[in-house]
């Protein structure tokens, strides 16, 4: 059987150290990692995935030392992006230093699910239908399963977690390259291999 093809993205994920972090972060993370990286906005299809903090209500998460700042980049520039190592990011009040990169290889999985799919609207039947298209614009087949609508930093982003089922693995891997919605920058849009098609969406 021949070898596996391996994705135009990967991920470069960072050990991340510090102690607090405000839950609207998103943006703040984003000015931080493109001013020590400035060329990154140049990057067709970069994004930052969501940062894993400790669960709770309050407008304040400790950072765990298993939290990673995660990268999707094209590979061929993430060498470059490793650089980042080292860093010391002011993001909002925080301090945080990042550590060594890890690449990960994006796989094919036949069930894929993004935390968060930007939109601008609070009506599930409407996204779907914009998903639709996206998903037919890149010819790809697959089920569609919605999740939670999420109102996050302070009401300016809005969308709803997505799982897409029965993926061929080209289809995958053309999804984990590509994304869907806008603001990758705010880790909107990107997606994860998931195990199986279970009940989707949490707010964070």
């Amino acid at each position: 059987m021949p070898d596996e093809p391996l994705a135009l993205m990967t991920d470069v994920a960072f050990g991340l150290l510090g102690s607090t972090l405000s839950r609207d972060y998103r943006y703040s993370l984003a000015e931080a990692v493109e001013a020590a990286l400035p060329w990154l906005t140049d990057l067709g299809g970069m994004g930052v995935h969501k940062l894993n903090l400790s669960a709770g209500g309050g407008p304040v998460a400790l950072l765990s030392r298993r939290t990673r700042l995660t990268l999707r980049v094209p590979r061929d520039r993430a060498a470059e992006v490793a650089l980042l190592e080292g860093s010391e990011l002011q993001v909002g009040a925080s301090q945080l230093r990042v550590g060594a990169p890890q690449t990960r290889e994006l796989l094919p999985y036949g069930t894929l699910y993004a935390h968060l799919v930007a939109t601008d609207h609070n009506d599930e039947a409407v996204f779907m239908q914009a998903m639709a298209a996206e998903l037919s614009d890149m010819g790809v087949s697959c089920r569609p399963i919605c999740g939670k609508f999420q109102v996050l930093e302070s009401g300016s982003l809005r969308g709803f977690s997505l799982m897409l089922d029965r993926l061929s693995r080209t289809d995958s891997l053309r999804v984990l390259e590509a994304g869907l919605g806008q603001h990758r920058r705010l880790g909107c849009g990107l997606f994860v291999p998931h195990k199986s098609a279970a009940a989707v969406g949490t707010p964070s």
